[in-house]
C-alpha cells in the first residue's frame, strides 16, 4: 500500500490513532450535508428501526436520532476511534438505549434477520474489504419492503459503474442512481413478501 494511500485509510476509511481524530472531525463537517439528503430521501419515519453502516464520527446517527423518536438508530464501524467519537456526539441516545453503536465489520453483522426498516451508508461501501458479502448481509437484516441508501460525495473516490448491479446482485430490487448537488445516491428495497 502506497504511504498516502496508507495515511487516507488511517484517516477517513478505517480511521485510527492521531490521523483518525483529526480525520473524524473533518468527515463530521464534510459528510453532514450529504447524510441529511439521504435522510430525506429514506423517508424515515418516527417509528422506523434504522442502521449506518461505518458511521464515523456519529454526525447521521446524530441526524436520524431526531428522526425517529419513537423508533431505533443502530450503527456499526469498523474503527474503534469512530465508535468512541459518536458515542460522543450521541452520549445522551446512547444512554437512553435509543441508540446502540458497535465496533464491528460490516461482512457478519451482529443482528437477527428483518431487524431493520431502513438502512444507510455514507462514503463508506468503497473501505469494505467485501463489499459484496457486505450488501448480502445488510439485505439479511432488513425486513421486507425495507430500504436501502448509499450515499457518496465527490471526494470519497467510489465510481458510479457498476453500483446498482451489485445491489442487484445481493438481493435488493429496484435500484437507481440519483445524482444530488452534494454527491450521488444509490437507493434500493428488499423484495417483498
Amino acid at each position: 500500500m502506497s504511504v498516502v494511500k496508507n495515511i487516507l485509510m488511517r484517516s477517513f476509511g478505517r480511521p485510527t490513532g492521531l490521523l483518525g481524530r483529526v480525520g473524524g472531525i473533518i468527515m463530521a463537517r464534510m459528510n453532514r450535508r450529504i447524510a441529511q439528503r439521504v435522510i430525506e430521501l429514506l423517508d424515515i419515519q418516527p417509528s422506523d428501526r434504522v442502521l449506518e453502516v461505518g458511521f464515523g464520527p456519529g454526525v447521521g446517527i446524530q441526524l436520524l436520532a431526531d428522526c425517529v423518536p419513537s423508533g431505533s438508530v443502530s450503527g456499526i464501524d469498523a474503527s474503534a476511534e469512530m465508535v468512541k467519537q459518536a458515542k460522543a456526539r450521541n452520549a445522551m441516545g446512547v444512554r437512553t438505549g435509543r441508540i446502540e453503536l458497535r465496533q464491528h465489520s460490516v461482512e457478519d453483522l451482529p443482528y437477527q434477520p428483518a431487524s431493520f426498516d431502513k438502512t444507510l451508508a455514507i462514503n463508506s461501501l468503497q473501505t469494505w474489504p467485501d463489499a459484496a458479502a457486505g450488501l448480502r448481509e445488510i439485505r439479511r437484516v432488513m425486513r421486507p419492503g425495507g430500504e436501502i441508501a448509499l450515499g457518496f460525495t465527490p471526494h470519497s473516490g467510489q465510481v458510479k459503474e457498476g453500483l446498482t448491479e451489485a445491489i442487484v446482485a445481493a438481493g435488493f430490487t429496484d435500484a437507481r442512481l440519483v445524482e444530488l448537488d452534494e454527491g450521488f445516491c444509490v437507493l434500493a428495497t428488499t423484495p417483498g413478501d
